[in-house]
């Protein structure tokens, strides 16, 4: 639902930033590597309770994924760069609950399992969508700049990072804003489900 106004709002910083790894032969693709790789340590400092420590990670993963496509725009957008992007994305964002269980299992499993599962429904009918409209040369009104069809809805990037962030300042909380971010994802789920099939059949 945001992040049209947020991709606007950080478009040109970025599209700044972007010019220093690229004058440096930085790849698009090795900056979501790297930014991947360090995201990765976002789990072992949830899984011992580190808050700080994993938000300070989060957010510079989200830096790093911001960064990627500014690059990819100054160097040519691809599609390996695009899969590479939105699958480490996904695997990113169920990494974050995953750490949430595993440094409270007892109080935080079955809200963690439940938001995982609200992941599979916004990424599939996300990606689905998105094979279909490549198949059918359907292009994106609001979002040109992006590698596939970037379908929107109630719980989208910059959601999903604020509910992260609230995750981290108030992780004895997590239970009741996990099963309230994943009933908005599955809002989310249910309206990509209904436009997408009807703008496939239309």
């Amino acid at each position: 639902m945001l992040d049209r106004y947020s991709i606007t709002l950080i478009r040109q910083p970025l599209a700044k930033l972007a010019a220093l790894p690229d004058n440096y032969g930085i790849s698009a693709n090795q900056i979501t590597l790297f930014g991947f790789v360090l995201g990765l340590f976002t789990l072992p400092a949830l899984a011992f309770e580190h808050y700080s420590l994993a938000l300070f990670f989060i957010i510079i993963n989200r830096l790093f994924d911001g960064l990627d496509g500014a690059v990819a725009r100054r160097q040519g957008i691809t599609d390996c760069g695009g899969f590479l992007d939105i699958t480490l994305d996904f695997l990113f964002y169920s990494l974050i609950p995953f750490g949430f269980v595993l440094a409270d299992p007892q109080q935080n499993a079955i809200a963690g399992a439940f938001l995982i599962f609200s992941f599979i429904g916004t990424g599939s009918s996300f990606l689905a969508f998105a094979i279909m409209a490549g198949k059918r040369n359907i292009e994106s009104p609001v979002y040109k700049q992006k590698s596939l069809y970037y379908i929107g809805g109630l719980t989208e990037g910059t959601e999903t990072i604020a509910c992260f962030v609230l995750f981290c300042l108030l992780p004895q909380y997590f239970d009741v804003i996990a099963w309230i971010f994943g009933s908005l994802c599955w809002i989310t789920t249910a309206t990509r489900i209904w436009a997408g099939y009807h703008t496939l059949k239309n």
